[in-house]
C-alpha cells in the first residue's frame, strides 16, 4: 500500500522554517552566496523538505491518530526553490503485536531521488 503527495518548496516556505529553526545557513537564504557554492543557487532546508512524510502519514496513511516513532532519511540531491518533488510512502512491514508499520519512503525530483529512508509508525487502536 502506497500513498503519494507532491508539493514545492517556495522561497516564503524557506524564510519561515529558517525562522521557525533557527538554521539560517546562507546556502539556503543567500541567493549570492549560494550561486558560489557547489548547488549553483538556494537550497531546500533538508528538514523541511523530509517533514512533508510526516504530512502523508498523518493525512493519507495510515492518518489520524498515528505517532512517528523513528526515521532514517539519506539525502542524495538537493532541493531547489519551486522544484516539485513528489513524496511516497509505501508500508515495507506490518508489526501487528507492537501496533507498528515500517515504511519506505522517498522524495523524487526530475526523476532523480533527492531523498530515500524508512520511517516507523504506531498505530493506536
Amino acid at each position: 500500500m502506497t500513498a503519494e503527495l507532491t508539493k514545492s518548496f517556495s522561497d516564503e516556505d524557506v524564510d519561515s522554517f529558517a525562522r521557525l529553526s533557527g538554521d539560517i545557513n546562507p546556502v539556503h537564504l543567500d541567493e549570492n552566496y549560494a550561486k558560489e557554492t557547489i548547488f549553483g543557487a538556494r537550497i531546500v532546508h533538508g528538514a523541511l523538505v523530509s517533514s512533508i512524510f510526516s504530512t502523508i502519514f498523518a493525512n493519507n496513511l495510515p492518518g489520524a491518530g498515528c505517532i512517528y516513532l523513528k526515521s532514517e532519511n539519506k539525502f542524495l540531491k538537493p532541493v531547489y526553490l519551486n522544484e516539485p518533488v513528489r513524496f511516497k510512502v509505501e508500508i515495507s512491514e506490518v508489526i501487528k503485536e507492537k501496533k507498528r508499520v515500517i515504511f519506505k519512503t522517498s522524495a523524487i525530483s526530475k526523476d532523480v531521488e533527492c531523498i530515500v529512508g524508512t520511517a516507523e509508525l504506531y498505530i493506536p487502536d
